[in-house]
């Protein structure tokens, strides 16, 4: 047994989708999570940016002990995830890119899937890499969403400008009848009804974060580093205190938590 906490980040609230499913998933697990509420979105930055940020989180949250982390940010996963494996070569560490990619391909019926994300994630490739490997004949559909992060952070997640918005993005996605669109932005899932609304039930809308806290479940059974605590407790860090943060931690995870701010910058 490890009774050490899991590690989480993010670049803001988005990442509370993550952390969500593992508590449903390890309930006897500590989590410590860390938002980067100060310098989000990570879509539009450049990959150094994202990596340096990165680095800096983990030092960050090894400070906290933590046993294994998950970059609960796509933008990161696609852009950093193997920089970060080399430079922390004796932390666990998962992304959600894979989770992503593999319920994906369980998901579609025609093999003509959408991805989703931000600009710095449909840049990268990763997903279709991905997918590409697995099978190759997969006809994939990218579009980046990047208002989509502004208006989980802000709340508006089902309102007719998030509707409008989703439909500017994905109407010629849907034309080219893909049967299952990927939520390659770990705040896209806040939005998750409103899109659910635009692209119709025959579309599979696939969330990485179930797929993720599995993967994290069967590492830590495997290496016998599960935790025999009798509830698990849960932590939050941020890089800035927001009210989206504090609204979306209570409405998201139906309890009220209070995150401390840090200055991220000193690691």
């Amino acid at each position: 047994m490890d009774n050490r906490p899991i590690g989480l980040f993010d670049s803001g609230v988005g990442g509370l989708t993550v952390a969500k499913q593992v508590m449903k998933v390890l309930p006897h697990e500590d989590i410590v999570y860390f938002g980067d509420t100060a310098r989000v979105p990570y879509g539009s930055k450049t990959k150094e940016t994202v990596t340096k940020f990165s680095e800096q989180i983990i030092r960050f949250l090894l400070t906290k002990d933590v046993k294994a982390i998950i970059i609960a940010c796509n933008t990161a996963s696609a852009n950093s995830y193997h920089d970060l494996i080399r430079t922390f070569p004796e932390m666990p560490i998962f992304e959600v890119i894979t989770a992503g990619v593999e319920s994906c391909i369980a998901a579609t019926k025609n093999k003509k899937v959408g991805i989703t994300g931000t600009q710095a994630t449909v840049r990268s490739g990763a997903y279709e890499l991905g997918i590409k490997q697995r099978v190759p004949d997969m006809r994939i559909y990218a579009q980046a969403c990047p208002l989509f992060v502004n208006l989980a952070e802000e709340g508006w997640t089902d309102n007719e400008v998030a509707r409008l918005t989703a439909h500017i993005y994905l109407d010629d996605m849907l034309a080219q009848g893909v049967d299952t669109i990927v939520l390659g932005c770990t705040h896209y899932p806040l939005l998750k009804r409103c899109i659910s609304g635009v692209v119709g039930e025959k579309v599979t809308l696939v969330d990485p974060a179930k797929a993720t806290a599995l993967k994290m479940k069967k590492f830590l059974e495997q290496n016998d580093m599960l935790s025999d605590t009798e509830e698990g407790r849960n932590t939050f860090y941020v890089s800035d205190h927001t009210p989206s943060f504090d609204n979306l931690c209570e409405r998201l995870l139906k309890t009220h938590y209070t995150a401390e701010k840090i200055d991220i910058e000193k690691y």
